[in-house]
Parts: C-alpha cells; sequence; structure tokens
C-alpha cells in the first residue's frame, strides 16, 4: 500500500495488532496442537513399545525438542528481520508452521515403519520450533513499533492474546476429533487438526500481507543505521537486558505448559477425572484469557510494565498450591477455578506485559534479535522441560506439592530477574515516530 508520494500509508495501530493477533494465534493452534496430541496419541501411535508412564514420557520430551530449535529460530529471524524488516519474516515463519504442523499430519506411525517414525516426528517438530521462534518477536514489535509510548503494553498484547487464542483453537480441535471412535481416533482422526492446519495458515498470510512495514525499522533503514550483524552486536551492547529478558520468561511460562500440557495426562491418570472435563475447562479458562490479557496491559500502561509482572510473579506463586489443591478434588467447578486462577488471571499478570516490557530494552536496530533471542532463549530453559520435569517431580515425590514448588521457585527467579532490569531504552525519536504514525493512520 503506497502513497503518493512513494511512502508507506500508515495504518492505524489497531489494525496491525490485529494481524499480529490473527497470525500469532494460527502459529500457537499450531505448536500447541503436538501438546494435546503428545498427551492423548502420540505416546502410543509413536511409542508402543514403552510403559504408558514411559511413552507419555517420551512424548513430552519430543514435545520439548521444539524449545531446542525455538531459539534458532529467533537468532535467524532476528537478525534478517533487523536487516531486512520485521513484515517479510512474519510471512515467511507462517509458511514454515504451516509445513511442518501438515507434515505431522501426514506422518506414518511406529507401526508402520518403526523407529524411523518417532526421528521424523521430532524433525517435523523441530520445524515448528524454528518457525514459532522467529513469529512472535516479528509479531509483537509490529504491534509495539506502530502503538503510541503510552499504549505499547496494550497493543502489545494483542499478539499476546494469540496465545491462549491458539490454545483454545487446538484444544478445541482436538476435543471433538476425541469425540470419535477411538480405533477412528487413533487410525485417523487426530490427524485433522493437524491438516485443517494448511486453511488457518492461508487466511494468516493473506492477512499479514495487507499491513506494512513498522515506522522504527523504517527510520533505522533510511537513516542508514542498520547492523551488519545484530546478534554480534547485541553480545556486546545488550548482555544484561538479554539476560533479564530470558530469566523473566519463567513465572509465566512454567505454570503455563504445566496447565496445558502435562495437566491433559495428570487430570486423567491421578485424579480421575475425564480428558473432556480437563479439556473443556481449560478452553473456558483460555477463552476469558482473551479478555484479561489487554485488560492487565492497559492497567500495566499505567503503573508501568515491570511493576505489573513484578505483580505477576508474586501471584503466581501464591497460587500454585492452591491449584493443586483445588486440581485434586476431581470436583469440575474446583477444577474450573483453579485454571482460571492459573490461566485467566496467572497467565494475564505474568505475561501480558512482557512484549511492551522487553522491546524497551533493545534499541530498535537490534530489537528484533533481542526481543526474539531473549524470548526464546528463555522459552527453551523454562517451557521445553515444564512438562517433563513435572512428571518427573510427581513420579519422585509422589505428590503435587513438588510441582507446585517447581512454580513458587520459577516465579522467585522471575521477580529477582526483574529487580535486575535497566532502564529502559526506547529511543524518543522512535515516541516521536511511532506516536506520528498512529495519528497518521
Amino acid at each position: 500500500m503506497v502513497a503518493q508520494q512513494g511512502q508507506p500509508v500508515h495504518l492505524p495501530p489497531s489494525r496491525v495488532a490485529f494481524a499480529s493477533f490473527i497470525g500469532t494465534a494460527i502459529e500457537w493452534y499450531d505448536f500447541f496442537l503436538f501438546g494435546a496430541a503428545a498427551t492423548l496419541v502420540f505416546n502410543t501411535q509413536f511409542f508402543p513399545t514403552l510403559s504408558p508412564a514411559g511413552g507419555t514420557l517420551a512424548a513430552f520430551a519430543t514435545f520439548g525438542v521444539a524449545f531446542v530449535a525455538r531459539p534458532i529460530g529467533g537468532m535467524v529471524f532476528g537478525h534478517f528481520g533487523d536487516r531486512l524488516g520485521r513484515k517479510t519474516m512474519l510471512v515467511l515463519s507462517l509458511m514454515l508452521m504451516g509445513a511442518g504442523t501438515v507434515a505431522i499430519g501426514l506422518l506414518p506411525t511406529y507401526q508402520q515403519i518403526g523407529v524411523a517414525a518417532p526421528l521424523l516426528l521430532a524433525l517435523a517438530r523441530l520445524v515448528q520450533g524454528f518457525a514459532v521462534g522467529g513469529e512472535w518477536g516479528g509479531a509483537v514489535l509490529m504491534a509495539v513499533e506502530h502503538a503510541p509510548k503510552r499504549k505499547r503494553a496494550f497493543y502489545g498484547s494483542w499478539p499476546q492474546a494469540g496465545v491462549p487464542a491458539g490454545l483454545v483453537l487446538s484444544s478445541s480441535a482436538f476435543l471433538a476429533v476425541q469425540q470419535l471412535p477411538e480405533d477412528q481416533l487413533l487410525s485417523w482422526g487426530w490427524r485433522i487438526p493437524f491438516l485443517a492446519s494448511i486453511v488457518l495458515v492461508a487466511v494468516g498470510v493473506y492477512v499479514r500481507l495487507q499491513i506494512v512495514e513498522s515506522p522504527d525499522f523504517r527510520a533505522v533503514r533510511e537513516s542508514r543505521t542498520v547492523s551488519t550483524f545484530p546478534l554480534g552486536e547485541l553480545f556486546r551492547v545488550a548482555r544484561r537486558p538479554l539476560l533479564v529478558g530470558i530469566f523473566t520468561q519463567a513465572g509465566p511460562n512454567i505454570p503455563f505448559y504445566i496447565v496445558s500440557v502435562f495437566v491433559l495426562s495428570y487430570g486423567p491418570r491421578v485424579v480421575g477425572v475425564s480428558r473432556n472435563v480437563i479439556l473443556t475447562c481449560l478452553i473456558v479458562a483460555c477463552l476469558l484469557d482473551l479478555a484479561t490479557v489487554p485488560l492487565v496491559a492497559t492497567v500495566a500502561d499505567r503503573i508501568g510494565r515491570r511493576k505489573m509482572l513484578l505483580i505477576g510473579a508474586v501471584y503466581m506463586a501464591a497460587i500454585a498450591f492452591p491449584f493443586f489443591w483445588l486440581l485434586d478434588t476431581g470436583n469440575t467447578a474446583a477444577i474450573l477455578l483453579a485454571m482460571v486462577l492459573i490461566v485467566t488471571i496467572g497467565h494475564a499478570v505474568t505475561y501480558s506485559a512482557v512484549a511492551g516490557f522487553l522491546s524497551e530494552m533493545f534499541d530498535a536496530r537490534l530489537r528484533y534479535t533481542g526481543v526474539s533471542t531473549a524470548y526464546q532463549v528463555g522459552g527453551m530453559i523454562t517451557s521445553g522441560p515444564a512438562p517433563f520435569a513435572a512428571a518427573a517431580l510427581f513420579a519422585a515425590f509422589a505428590g503435587s506439592w513438588a510441582i507446585a514448588l517447581y512454580i513458587v521457585v520459577a516465579c522467585l527467579v522471575t521477580f529477582l530477574a526483574l529487580l535486575a532490569a535497566p532502564a529502559p531504552v526506547y529511543r524518543a525519536s522512535d515516541d516521536a515516530k511511532a506516536t506520528t504514525a498512529s495519528a497518521a493512520g
């Protein structure tokens, strides 16, 4: 979209943020599908020679493989995003994610090709991880860099809301196919949500092609200050914000992935409630989270992004034990309340301001690389091991208290990291350009 003078037309921040939300929701739908399938299907279809518990652990380990690829994807996409632009990288990451997800839906099982099946599953999961590694940073930056100064957390929270939206879509898809007879579910039904991704990706690509490049990146390009090697420069001049960004992820990520992945098997196997109950309660909590994420982000814009994240870390630590007390009752209403406490409220207060907080710690010329590397390395350390660690802790100590303590420690790590955060470095010139772009739209 080009103006008469040859300059890009500035779009309203809401339109850019909505495009980021749609694409991110689709990316996380693809990513979370694997988590649901790992719990419900992959243990029998790809690891049938192991015991039920061993098969579940192996499936969780394969789930975690993506988190090894995510930092690599973040660095690669961040490098080119800081050199070539945010928009191009966002379209490429979405297409790559779709390819990995559809490939999983077409994979033969262990019974058909033996040990090659779990190896191919891990390879497809690596592709997913690489793609989502580049997705998050670009999506939040497009939203934040088009936003006026006083609303960065709010607009940055739109792609953040894509995470619970993706979880709602993926959980709903598996809740639907789980109604099939078990033999049909295991033979072909589980493939449908993965293959449906091709339609969603096509929609997401179309939406993202309609937006224009970030005003901050255009300013960097026009001033001829594009970094030749963003990652190397990041390690030279921004090590402290990078480390803070990495460890800030523990508080929101570990409880979220315990609830969205580990609890899907914990509920039926330990508590004795059906998967349908767990999935339904999770879906309801995530739907409510779609509203609480931008609401909390609005408050964060007023009181400060870091202050909101500090409050979130304290809150999440406080409800870690009550969450499992409620879950272990087996009562549907109590389980729903537990999900609301962790997902609807806890995820919002620990996660909604992350995009605005991280974006302000890195200069525009290094921002895609800095934000993506911090977020994805943090995810590799915290999110990926969370379901596996939760399963191992429960097996070792025969009680949910150990998992709750794990969440408390994660929140303490985040709290200390936030206390060590440097002052924001988002330049005044960037603020002016973003505000001007908003007014022009």
